[in-house]
């Protein structure tokens, strides 16, 4: 099913959810974004406090590695959406669905460990509910690893959503479902979008999947990423700052702190990097509870030596920051 944006689409399988399982009962992590829409505003936390969450929905913390002391990440996500679930039961809110971002973007890019989503999808199916993987900033073969981030957990969703980079910049995004979950819908419910699926963004969406698959972007990922993250790993015993260094394919987070025994962010830091290196002519932005990691998400067909060159400008921006 098409749609002309992300927000679009996440609202459209909110739908089907209900639908299919009659419940309303929302599961998202702590720092998630799933789009603008009234609907799914009210399960994007990251869109800040004065945006209102819905009575229906409950966060769970995000997977933070690098926060976790050596914990089991996936038994601890398992238990988080577990006690979430018989939250929304004891309020009398059937759930509906678990929706992720399978790269945990807006959480501070989250890609390890592999796998640990398995519990907490058996969890909310156990109950009812769907799984909704949110592909619109993992997807397209931005991991490196395979076309979808949800792959990575060795997972088949019931409703996947999709957008950004659907159409390299041309209005464009979806939706993609099961039969069992979309039939319910289907024979009950009208749907239509007046712009999606029109023409053009249709032969965009459709280049950009024939330049995937000919340029071999989702190897050429993995092995510009490799470049990419190696490279900025190289600046941690340079720059004290520098926390984590994490990423999957050209998907890179870089975790900046005021001191590395307390893990403690820096908010400013990250701030005056960001725009240090828009003024360098790269564009990043901040993401996580802190605000304080860097989200470095590159063109699919980035070179070598751009990415030589991001990595130049990190150095250069992080020195020139802490002055």
């Amino acid at each position: 099913m098409l749609t002309c944006t992300g927000s679009e689409a996440n609202d459209l399988a909110y739908r089907i959810a209900k639908v299919r399982t009659g419940g309303t009962g929302v599961i998202v992590t702590d720092t998630a974004y799933h789009g603008i829409t009234d609907a799914v505003s009210q399960f994007s936390p990251s869109l800040g406090v004065s945006v209102d969450l819905g009575p229906h929905v409950r966060l769970v913390p995000a997977p933070r590695k690098y926060h976790a002391e050596g914990a089991d990440l996936g038994e601890r996500f398992t238990r988080d959406v577990e006690a979430a679930i018989a939250d929304l039961q004891r309020h009398g809110i059937k759930p509906a669905a678990l929706i992720v971002d399978s790269l945990f973007t807006s959480d501070g890019i989250l890609p390890e460990p592999a796998g640990f989503l398995k519990g907490a999808v058996e969890a909310i199916k156990r109950v009812g509910g769907l799984f909704i993987a949110d592909e619109v900033q993992p997807g397209f073969g931005r991991t490196g690893e395979h076309m979808w981030g949800f792959q990575r957990h060795g997972l088949v969703p019931d409703i996947v959503t999709l957008g950004k980079p659907m159409g390299n910049g041309q209005p464009i995004a979806g939706l993609l479902a099961t039969a069992d979950a979309l039939a319910e819908f289907g024979k009950k419910s009208r749907y239509f979008n007046t712009f999606a699926g029109n023409t053009v963004s249709c032969a965009a969406a459709l280049a950009v999947l024939e330049t995937i698959e000919r340029d071999r972007l989702v190897p050429h990922a993995a092995k510009i990423g490799k470049v990419l993250l190696d490279g900025i790993a190289g600046l941690v015993a340079k720059h004290e700052a520098i926390g984590d260094v994490r990423g999957a394919g050209l998907f890179v987070g870089v975790e900046l702190v005021s001191d590395r025994t307390t893990r403690a962010p820096d908010r400013g830091l990250t701030s005056r990097v960001v725009n240090l290196m828009r003024d360098k002519g790269v564009l990043l932005s901040a993401c996580a509870q802190g605000h304080n990691v860097l989200k470095i998400r590159p063109p699919l067909v980035l070179s070598a030596e751009q990415a030589g060159m991001v990595i130049e400008a990190l150095d250069e921006s992080l020195t020139q920051a802490r002055r």
